[in-house]
């Protein structure tokens, strides 16, 4: 990643003639020095006329005579020209990431050292949890800790309570490190592409609890994890981020829980980057993922 400051245009419209000419005329305009650039052209799915096309550009920003306000100002004609889903995002502003885990440690506990050595360069404004396990690890980092429980009769409240410390908080993503809970369809709607997932198999095999269960049962040669979107269709979500490891017929359950550890936290970390530097544009229940 560039050091220098910069702003991210990412978008998507359409597929047309044009496109990458009309946005970079725009940029250059303005004297804007462009310091990378990702291009993806979709074809078109069932129903669709049109393909769409899709793309992430990153703009020095000392380089325009403007600030991001202004930017949106001026390019937003040139979006409605060419019916395009977009935002612009500004390197110097840190993203508000919280947490929600329930028992198992590994993930929080990568993400936290990744926070604090500021490979992941964000703010933690809380974690939340179902149970109160880690409130002494993560008040230890100085982070708030808050305890809401889940239960079969009180999960319309508790679910509610998560969304006002999240609106609280002004965070801007939701990560379910390991949260063992199936989030509401009402606050799975109110952030559409803004919670994240770590689902421990390659889906979309063994959806739902205990897939290292269903993956001995099954025989599998390789086992694996998925950092995903959430929706309101359990582990269903479009994918961000997958990897595997080959097992044999000598690995207990035991042994593709202990190896699967260190694949979430991998890819939960890789997923989330991909996400917070604006790499991941959805289309449909699919990713177009930027690295």
């Amino acid at each position: 990643m560039h050091r220098q400051r910069f702003f991210t245009l990412s978008a998507s419209c359409p597929d047309r003639v044009g496109i990458v000419a009309k946005v970079s005329g725009f940029i250059a305009e303005h004297k804007g020095w462009i310091l990378e650039t990702s291009l993806h052209a979709e074809p078109p799915q069932e129903g669709e006329a049109v393909g769409r096309y899709f793309m992430r550009i990153e703009i020095r920003a000392d380089s325009l005579p403007f600030h991001l306000a202004e930017f949106r100002d001026k390019f937003r004609p040139l979006a409605e020209e060419l019916e395009m889903d977009w935002k612009i995002t500004d390197s110097a502003v840190k993203k508000r990431v919280v947490v929600l885990v329930s028992k198992q440690e590994h993930c929080l506990y990568d993400l936290l050292a990744r926070w604090q050595s500021k490979e992941l360069d964000i703010e933690i404004p809380c974690v939340i949890s179902n149970h109160d396990t880690f409130r002494g690890f993560v008040e230890w980092h100085g982070i708030p800790f808050h305890h809401v429980p889940v239960n079969a009769d009180n999960k319309a409240a508790a679910y509610a309570e998560v969304q006002r410390i999240f609106e609280e908080v002004r965070g801007d993503t939701m990560v379910l490190a390991r949260y063992m809970q199936i989030l509401s369809p009402a606050l799975c709607a109110a952030y559409p592409g803004r919670i994240i997932n770590i689902h421990h198999s390659f889906l979309p095999s063994f959806v739902g609890a205990k897939p290292y269960h269903q993956a001995w049962t099954k025989g599998v040669k390789l086992i694996g994890a998925t950092c995903h979107f959430v929706t309101a269709d359990l582990d269903q979500g479009p994918i961000i981020e997958q990897d595997v490891i080959r097992i044999d017929h000598s690995d207990a359950v035991e042994d593709m829980v202990r190896y699967g550890k260190d694949i979430e936290k991998t890819v939960l970390a890789r997923g989330l980057r991909y996400h917070l530097e604006d790499r991941v544009l959805v289309h449909g229940n699919k990713t177009i993922v930027f690295r």
